[in-house]
């Protein structure tokens, strides 16, 4: 499916199913861009931690994250696959895998949603000319109410946990590098796994503990910075804002500042999503950073929550090389995630341009046009020359106002009336 975010790519290649891949997955991400900008603000006003703290609208985070933005998911996933009709059932459907889930159910979001409305579909063709006049709607309800309901359960018994199974294999991964100091490469684990909306249970699930733990002992840990660095978010986003697709580069600043000052990061996982390859700008910014972290000796006191650059200052340790290691890193993470995703799109070559279609359409036309008439002009056909010289004639002499001899697709045949 092409949008106008993610206009369909040409080809058949690996690369180009790649891209199509993306483009869905982003494409049930980004027509609820404004959903998560909404949940962002909220967040960066009103959590303990944040500007304007406010225990009462704090409230509103939680059900927004783990239940909204799932549902908004699946509702435009289903809608992708069978309208309306796909839409609802697929919204229906993700309910059951994100109530009581303990983190967001995103990926599952994409998955149930536009699995439920395919099946769906898949039932309307199969009755569309044995269901008799009068029952149209009674069977159109019944069919999307049971099979809604069939799915959600299926979603709570089935699908979650799986979810919920790839989360801890995420995390022990992550532990696992960890404890045999491996530091830079767990990048190429935490990086996909934010894009997959798994940063939290990353996060908070190993990597904080483990930091906490550090830090009792040192006074700080370069934990807290691995999955929290803001860096590589904002590099992807500036990369897109100067190079990416022109009718997307309008959305960029506003996820820009709340990735980076506001400190929510999966703002700019959809943008990943949208060009699947943008992950690996995001890995090498992760990685430059997290090797300057431990090369300096650098860390915080305590996690930043969220992963604002204001966060940074507040648990960033007194000491001029620990100040030089942490914002060094960061500012290097974030050069190398802009260079990096500039290189993969193609610095604004592979941007559209504001003609669209029509310039190319065109330029088409008029290419096919001179290759016509270049072959005309070179069959060295006399007849061919003749025939294409008396039609040419004809036409001027009938522009001109002077008698000229009618097309010969005009003449009247015999037995035609005149």
């Amino acid at each position: 499916m092409a949008t106008a975010y993610t206009p369909e790519p040409a080809g058949s290649g690996l690369r180009a199913t790649v891209q199509r891949f993306g483009g869905k997955l982003a494409g049930m991400v980004m027509p609820n861009i404004g959903a998560f900008i909404a949940w962002g603000l909220i967040t960066a006003l009103f959590i303990p931690t944040g500007w304007l703290p406010n225990e009462d609208l704090a409230e509103l985070v939680d059900p927004m994250i783990k239940l909204l933005l799932p549902v908004l998911i699946g509702y435009t996933g289903g809608r992708m696959v069978h309208g309306q009709r796909g839409a609802v059932v697929g919204a229906v459907a993700t309910v059951g895998i994100a109530v009581g889930a303990e983190q967001p159910m995103f990926l599952g979001a994409m998955i149930i949603g536009p699995l439920t409305a395919y099946l769906l579909k898949l039932f309307d063709e199969l009755v569309q000319d044995r269901v008799r006049t009068g029952f149209e709607m009674l069977v159109d309800n019944f069919s999307a109410g049971i099979l809604g309901a069939a799915m959600a359960v299926a979603g709570r018994a089935v699908i979650g946990p799986v979810m919920g199974t790839v989360s801890d294999w995420a995390g022990d991964a992550v532990g696992w590098l960890v404890e045999h100091n491996l530091l830079p490469l767990t990048s190429l684990l935490v990086e996909p796994a934010k894009v997959l909306f798994l940063n939290n249970a990353v996060n908070h699930g190993v990597l904080t503990p483990l930091g906490v733990q550090q830090a009792t002992e040192t006074g700080k840990s370069v934990l807290f910075m691995i999955e929290s660095n803001p860096g590589p978010g904002i590099g992807v986003l500036l990369a897109y804002l100067f190079f990416g697709p022109k009718r997307l580069r309008p959305s960029v600043p506003a996820a820009a500042i709340i990735q980076f000052f506001g400190g929510i990061h999966e703002i700019y996982f959809p943008y990943v999503l949208m060009k699947p390859r943008m992950i690996l700008a995001a890995i090498a910014g992760g990685m430059t950073g997290v090797a300057i972290f431990a090369a300096t000796g650098a860390g915080l006191v305590a996690s930043p929550s969220p992963g604002s650059i204001f966060a940074y200052l507040a648990q960033t340790p007194r000491g001029a090389g620990n100040w030089l290691g942490v914002y060094g890193g960061l500012l290097a993470s974030a050069a190398v995630s802009f260079g990096v995703g500039a290189a993969l799109l193609g610095f604004g070559r592979s941007a559209e341009p504001d003609g669209g279609d029509d310039a190319g359409g065109t330029t088409a036309s008029t290419d096919d046009a001179a290759k016509d008439g270049e072959t005309e002009a070179g069959t060295g056909d006399p007849a061919a020359g003749e025939t294409t010289a008396g039609t040419a004639g004809e036409r001027r002499a009938g522009d001109d106002g002077a008698p000229g001899t009618a097309p010969l697709t005009d003449r009247p045949t015999e037995g035609t009336p005149r």
